[in-house]
């Protein structure tokens, strides 16, 4: 019974980390797009260098730091938010998120072989990867679902909106092609 009770809870928990593996995969290629934009490339080819001349303690270093002026970002976020600045709370908040996934994927694809050195911090990681998959194998049945409620026939308002959003979530995917 208490399992029957939990299960709502546990696809949320699911689907929000695989919400946030899919930002993790997506927006290291952008990422790493904007860097290449950047006329930098010995700065870049400098930092990959270094990486690879840190011990994997130091590595961790490089990975995290990185990290900690977003954090401020967030407490201005909190502070919009409580002061009811809706728009630019969420605005900023979203773009600290995106700017943090990104940032973060990009560098944990530099420094994830001096990382993985770390038997501790190789055992995090592949508890990560085992939880993907099992969000991956929760969620499974639902999304299926939802293909064939868009694929079916059914003229209901769910199935012409389910429809709409696969449209959307097309042209959206030809159109990040395309950049």
């Amino acid at each position: 019974m208490l399992r029957r009770l939990l299960q709502p809870f546990w696809v949320l928990l699911a689907i929000i980390f695989l919400i946030e593996a899919w930002l993790w995969d997506h927006l290291e290629p952008i990422v790493a797009r904007a860097v290449a934009w950047i006329p930098l490339r010995a700065l870049k080819q400098w930092l990959a260098d270094r990486v690879d001349s840190l011990s994997p303690a130091m590595t961790l270093i490089v990975f995290v730091v990185p990290l900690i002026p977003l954090f401020p970002l967030k407490l201005v976020g909190l502070w919009l938010l409580a002061n009811q600045y809706w728009f630019s709370a969420v605005s900023l908040i979203l773009f600290a998120k995106f700017l943090g996934v990104g940032v973060t994927a990009f560098l944990f694809d530099v420094t994830r072989s001096k990382l993985l050195e770390m038997p501790w911090f190789e055992a995090l990681y592949n508890y990560v990867m085992a939880l993907r998959a099992k969000a991956n194998a929760l969620v499974d049945p639902i999304k299926r679902r939802i293909r064939e409620m868009i694929a079916g026939d059914g003229e209901g308002w769910t199935a012409r909106t389910l429809r709409l959003i696969a449209r959307f979530r097309k042209s959206v995917h030809q159109t990040s092609k395309v950049l």
